[in-house]
């Protein structure tokens, strides 16, 4: 099926009932997961950081729909997506995508590696929490999912570096199938975010050959919980300026906080290993009294992070609403944005993937609930590609698999420089 190289394992991967069964997972015989050591990649975690914020900041100011200006968003989980297409990218493309999302410069993969090994410290299976009553050990669980077309090569160097560094194996399908194919994938995001989202984010086109997915599951409760017999309703302005009343909890405990030109922020913590950050923007209207949305491109996402990063704990009172949210993206128009034309338009940097092959779609689907207990939130990102034609098939074959002749021919002038036979490779 695929330019694998290597005696391919298979290990079965069921889907709970109801829902089918996804196809069967191929993973690389010989070729495991490689452990890194977290310590060693600070430049680069740090970059991925930088990464984050850029990416972020696009879907905040680009990916939004719906009326009412809420948004909720995953950075991470495009950030994971982003580098594991980026690890099958060449030439322009990868020139490109290192500089717009400020991928480091090396080591990518085996940063990304850590990033996911010190994730994977939280994980466990969406679909046995209590979302009514979110954990104290947060969950916090990644899956990346390569559906790939039986009919179509995929390159090995790029399987192996997704396997040694992402853990991902190969689900071989028929894009053509979609009354098999589409459920697959549903399936898998269902399992995967433990039901907070049905379905991929894409809409399904049988002339894909290649969907790279990434999803993201986390739901902790908070390290010191809103007593729900405090919450009361209280006035909250809009964006567009109208007051309104919204039930908010409220709770006085120690956490970092910190403020800067324009903006106060807190990190509120869950139970272990995950804060919320929260930044409230100075109040700013233009001259006809509009509000002016707040700046938060990625220089002031990184002066915030780093200022509450060398924060002390405070005692802090905090007012908060609660909110319950969903958004989706089409993040080709986000990669747009941010310039990334080449990448959208290539149909030869991307080989190492899939011969010929250029994206076709891109999406994220993204929800949250923020309550007096916890968090819970889960994010899919989804890239498509498609083959622009079939491979080229040579016009002649030649094995040299005899005694055969030899030249060492020098162009311009035609003058064999050396000659011979072989008529015994050995």
């Amino acid at each position: 099926m695929m330019a694998f190289g290597a005696v391919l394992a298979v290990a079965g991967c069921a889907a709970p009932a109801p829902a089918p069964a996804p196809p069967e997972l191929v993973t690389a015989d010989g070729v495991e997961r490689v452990s890194v050591d977290r310590a060693s990649y600070a430049t680069e975690l740090r970059a991925f950081r930088a990464s984050a914020f850029v990416l972020g900041s696009a879907l905040l100011t680009d990916g939004r729909d719906g009326p009412s200006g809420n948004v909720v968003s995953s950075p991470g989980s495009l950030l994971v997506a982003l580098a594991m297409l980026r690890a099958g990218a060449s030439g322009g493309t990868a020139a490109e995508m290192d500089a717009v999302l400020q991928f480091p410069a090396a080591r990518r993969d085996e940063a990304m590696n850590a990033v996911l090994a010190s994730l994977e410290k939280f994980d466990g299976d969406p679909g046995s929490v209590d979302e009514e009553n979110p954990p104290r050990k947060p969950v916090m669980h990644a899956a990346n999912g390569l559906f790939v077309d039986r009919g179509v090569p995929a390159g090995k160097s790029f399987l192996d570096t997704l396997a040694r560094h992402y853990g991902t194996g190969v689900y071989p399908v028929n894009f053509s199938d979609e009354g098999t194919t589409k459920p697959a994938m549903d399936a898998w995001v269902n399992r995967n975010t433990g039901g907070r989202i049905k379905e991929a984010p894409a809409k399904y086109d049988p002339r894909n050959t290649f969907s790279l997915l990434n999803s993201l599951y986390f739901a902790a409760a908070w390290r010191a919980p809103f007593d729900p017999n405090n919450s009361s309703d209280l006035p909250f302005t809009t964006a567009a300026g109208e007051e309104i009343d919204v039930p908010a909890m409220h709770n006085e405990l120690r956490m970092k906080y910190a403020e800067g030109a324009g903006w106060q922020g807190v990190d509120l913590p869950y139970a272990d290993g995950f804060v919320m950050r929260l930044v409230l923007p100075e109040r700013s209207s233009d001259a006809a009294g509009r509000p002016v949305p707040a700046d938060f491109g990625p220089a002031k996402l990184t002066e915030i992070a780093d200022a509450l990063d060398a924060a002390r704990p405070a005692s802090v009172q905090i007012q908060l609403p609660r909110w319950d949210h969903k958004s989706s993206f089409d993040l080709r128009k986000v990669f747009d944005s941010l310039g990334l034309q080449t990448m959208l338009n290539t149909t030869e940097d991307f080989n190492t993937i899939q011969q010929q092959m250029m994206i076709t779609q891109a999406a994220q689907a993204a929800n949250i609930t923020v309550a007096e207990k916890g968090t819970v939130a889960a994010a899919v990102t989804q890239i498509n590609g498609m083959v622009t034609g079939a491979p080229p098939e040579p016009e002649r074959s030649i094995d040299f698999n005899r005694p055969f002749h030899y030249q060492v021919v020098h162009v311009e002038t035609g003058l064999p420089l050396f000659m011979g036979t072989v008529a015994d490779p050995r």
